[in-house]
C-alpha cells in the first residue's frame, strides 16, 4: 500500500513538471551510412539509413533503425535493431544523445557462380548530437558514431558505423514548436 501511494504522489508531481518541458514526441530521420570492419578482412560498405524514435520524456525513448549497405564486388547488407535512447536536452540548438541497439543483420553475396546468404544478429552503441537547422527546431542535422557488432554462435565481426542525416521532429505540442 505504502509503494502504490509513493508511485500515485510521484506520478501526481511528476507529469506537471514533465508536461512543461518542450521536447518531440517522435523524430524520423533519414541519411547516409558507412559501415568499416575494424578487425580481419578489411571492408568498407556505404548506404542508407533511417530511424525513428518515440521519446516517453525528454532523456529516455526507444528508437527503431533500418540500414541498406553495399560493398564490392558483390555484397549487399541490411541491419534492422532497435534500443533506448537517451537525450540531453539542456540546450535548444544542440541535443547529445547516446543508445543501444538490438537486432539483426542479413547480409547476401553473389561473385561469379557462387550465392551467399547469412543472417547473424547485430548489436549497436554509441551516439551523436542534433543540431537544430530552422527556427521552429523542426529540421535537425546528424552525425552519429557508434560500435556496431554482427554475429552469429561462435563468431563476431567489430565495425564502427558513421551515420549523417537529416532528422525531421514532430513536436509533442504545435503551439510550442516556435519557442
Amino acid at each position: 500500500m505504502k509503494k502504490l501511494m509513493f508511485v500515485t504522489l510521484l506520478l501526481a508531481f511528476a507529469t506537471p513538471a514533465l508536461a512543461g518541458q518542450d521536447f518531440p514526441v517522435t523524430d524520423l530521420s533519414i541519411g547516409y551510412s558507412m559501415i568499416d570492419v575494424v578487425k580481419g578482412a578489411s571492408q568498407n560498405a556505404n548506404g542508407a539509413s533511417g530511424s525513428i524514435a518515440f521519446n516517453f520524456n525528454p532523456w529516455l525513448g526507444v528508437a527503431g533503425d533500418l540500414g541498406v549497405y553495399s560493398a564490392s564486388p558483390s555484397l549487399t547488407a541490411i541491419t534492422y535493431t532497435a534500443g533506448p535512447r537517451f537525450s540531453y536536452r539542456r540546450w535548444t540548438r544542440l541535443t547529445p544523445f547516446a543508445h543501444v541497439l538490438f537486432g539483426g543483420a542479413h547480409a547476401s553475396s553473389s561473385a561469379s557462380n557462387y550465392t551467399g546468404v547469412t543472417d547473424a544478429y547485430a548489436f549497436g552503441a554509441g551516439g551523436g548530437a542534433d543540431f537544430v537547422l530552422d527556427r521552429k527546431r523542426r529540421f535537425v542535422l546528424r552525425p552519429q558514431l557508434e560500435y556496431f557488432g554482427f554475429g552469429t554462435f561462435g563468431s563476431m565481426t567489430d565495425t564502427v558505423r558513421l551515420s549523417v542525416g537529416i532528422v525531421f521532429r514532430i513536436p509533442k505540442n504545435n503551439a510550442t514548436a516556435g519557442r
